[in-house]
């Protein structure tokens, strides 16, 4: 029998491909770059934006040398200035990167955008993977979640979402979930692939797990599928048990 592959879509450190998509970035309004860039993989998760010089609507000044990364080598940092605004340290350089195409390339620290598209859809968090894929797929499995020995969730019509190189999730409909169990936290995640997330904790006797269960009210389209249904999070604590026809998931 052959090896079964998990994740075959693991891009190695290093690699540099040419996007498909136009990526914008804005701040407070103003473009600050408007292109196809190059796609830098740093890590094998998600890959960083580069864009040339003639890509970016603003002057760079630069300001110092950053910090050496492992791939691409030491950095050269550059503030970012828009009129009378200023980004300090907001756009970097590689000059030692190992492909020559990208040593005269910036990338923009994420977080000092207030907006970032691609194409016209906004973009949280980091860069999106052209590789990586979200299904939602109605489902009739008995799942069914155990909180310190009491059942706080059980239902056979969840939905089950995929997403490239995770793990598998059960989205329960709220009817199914003991929700008096549940109490709202004020944790907030952003995922580019299905979007904003919200938080609950669970209580059971005086057992509190925080941030043990999410949800999405209005996930982007890929996830759609799962929108107002809860999710548990059984690799929070061993006190969550998850079971999908009668197996615990999640051990």
């Amino acid at each position: 029998m052959p090896d079964i592959v998990t994740n075959p879509f693991v891009i190695p450190a290093g690699t540099v491909q040419h996007g498909l998509t136009r990526v914008r970035a804005l701040s407070q309004g103003v473009v600050v770059a408007d292109a196809v860039p190059l796609l830098v993989w740093e890590y094998s998760y998600a890959p960083r934006y580069f864009f040339r010089a003639g890509d970016l609507k603003a002057e760079l000044r630069r300001s110092g040398l950053g910090e050496r990364s492992r791939v691409l080598g030491r950095s050269e940092v550059y503030d970012v200035v828009l009129g009378d605004r200023v980004l300090p340290g907001a756009a970097q350089r590689y000059p030692e990167a190992p492909t020559e195409g990208m040593r005269g390339a910036f990338t923009l620290t994420w977080s000092a955008m207030d907006t970032w598209f691609e194409e016209d859809e906004v973009i949280h968090f980091h860069a999106r993977s052209p590789y990586v894929r979200v299904d939602t797929l109605a489902s009739s499995r008995h799942v069914r979640v155990v909180v310190r020995g009491e059942v706080v969730a059980e239902s056979r019509r969840p939905v089950m979402l995929t997403e490239t190189g995770l793990p598998a999730r059960y989205y329960l409909p709220r009817a199914d979930v003991r929700m008096d169990l549940l109490t709202p936290t004020d944790a907030v995640s952003y995922c580019p692939y299905k979007g904003t997330a919200r938080y609950w904790s669970v209580r059971v006797g005086d057992l509190a797990l925080h941030d043990a269960v999410w949800g999405y009210e209005a996930p982007l389209r890929e996830a759609h599928g799962v929108a107002g249904l809860v999710c548990f999070w059984p690799e929070r604590s061993t006190d969550v048990e998850v079971y999908v026809d009668g197996v615990q998931i999640g051990v």
